[in-house]
């Protein structure tokens, strides 16, 4: 990696192979995958529908100017749209240009739709949250790595207390568009906010004329066993942005989805990109959205994720478990060693995840694992976090 750009510091595994849950090494050694990508391998390794889309249309037409149209553009728009019951798409690719896309919009809808005066468009957003690391996103992190010499900054954002919704409520004025929040925040730790705080921040968005826009782009499409992760608390947002699993573990792609009256407000040349829609990634997106509307694979997590939480909540060794469906947080005893030394000793063990601010590990293991793979995994932490030293 001496070429590399250090933007991270990986595990000393070096991956070749995947299939399903498993990943195997340049030396040919095997691991049970408990981090799939951040949610963008929800569907596994190779999974063999994915890949034959991606390799029909590799045969037929890859990219295409959006000078033109594509034949895989229309209908991917207009199913992923029926999935979520809105009625436009704009595709994009990367997560983070989900999110710059959908504060573009907003803002837009904030000017010619609620009235605005130009330049003084605010959205809120919560602390702990993370949308990205672009310079936009970064102006409103919380996280001091994130924002150390990136500045100066991107206005137009307030910070308020994540599942705080009084506060939430006290920073919407007449100026602001937008409140932009994760209906779980993931790179926090898998932080499930209290309940009825989502119904809380729709009531105050409908109530200010605000758009609520939910970033599900770790917590959507069956992380969780919904589809959306909104949804599972009974709340539609306005917005919504998509990502990872979107692009089925083959391609980045993502997803700005809406109604019209939101969506409706960006003209020919206002907004685009060269790789959004592109053939490729909309034939892939197309078969993400065909498997996630059979359901099979929601009641499988649902199934499996129970398992998951009722065996974490027995395990020794362990100050919290967070979550829902197949993704949870856990904050290992310090007496047992930091995240990062018990991510290294479960690599060793055979289990691969990541640890995330200071004690905290992020299970997130491939929706597709079995009940026995996942037990498999959870052997091998119960023994780590029993050791209380490397194995």
């Amino acid at each position: 990696m001496e070429h590399s750009a250090q933007n991270y510091a990986p595990l000393p595994v070096v991956l070749a192979t995947g299939e399903g849950a498993w990943v195997t090494d340049v030396e040919g050694r095997r691991y049970l995958d408990l981090l799939a990508g951040y949610s963008a391998l929800n569907f596994g390794h190779s999974n063999p529908r994915l890949r034959a889309a991606a390799h029909a249309q590799l045969d037929r037409l890859t990219l295409t100017s959006r000078a033109f149209g594509n034949d895989q553009l229309g209908p991917f728009c207009a199913e992923l749209a029926a999935l979520l019951g809105k009625d436009m798409v704009l595709p994009m690719n990367t997560g983070a240009e989900a999110v710059e896309s959908g504060l573009k919009v907003v803002r837009k809808w904030g000017y010619e739709v609620k009235g605005v005066p130009e330049g003084r468009a605010r959205v809120v957003v919560a602390a702990g949250g993370f949308h990205g690391r672009t310079i936009s996103v970064v102006s409103f992190s919380t996280d001091p790595e994130a924002r150390a010499g990136f500045g100066p900054f991107t206005p137009g954002f307030d910070v308020v207390p994540y599942g705080d919704a009084e506060a939430l409520r006290a920073a919407l004025t007449d100026d602001t568009v937008a409140v932009l929040i994760e209906p779980i925040q993931g790179e926090a730790g898998v932080v499930v906010p209290p309940a009825g705080y989502l119904a809380a921040v729709r009531a105050a968005c409908t109530e200010a004329n605000v758009l609520f826009v939910a970033d599900e782009v770790q917590a959507g499409l069956g992380r969780t066993g919904e589809v959306l992760a909104t949804r599972a608390d009974g709340v539609d947002a306005d917005v919504y942005l998509l990502g990872k699993a979107l692009g089925g573990g083959v391609l980045p792609v993502s997803a700005v989805v809406a109604d019209r009256d939101v969506l409706g407000v960006l003209r020919p040349g206002q907004h685009g990109s060269t790789f959004g829609g592109n053939p490729l990634a909309c034939a892939v997106g197309r078969e993400v959205v065909r498997i996630l509307g059979e359901g099979d694979v929601l009641a499988h997590t649902r199934e499996v994720g129970a398992v998951l939480h009722a065996r974490l909540r027995t395990l020794p060794g362990l100050t919290a478990v967070r979550g829902r469906g197949l993704w949870a947080g856990i904050d290992v005893d310090p007496a047992i060693g930091t995240g990062r030394e018990l991510s290294e000793r479960l690599a060793r063990a055979g289990v691969l995840t990541r640890d995330t601010h200071g004690p905290t590990l992020r299970l997130a293991p491939p929706l597709v694992i079995s009940e026995s793979d996942l037990h498999l995994a959870l052997d091998a932490l119960e023994r780590v976090l029993a050791a209380r030293r490397p194995i």
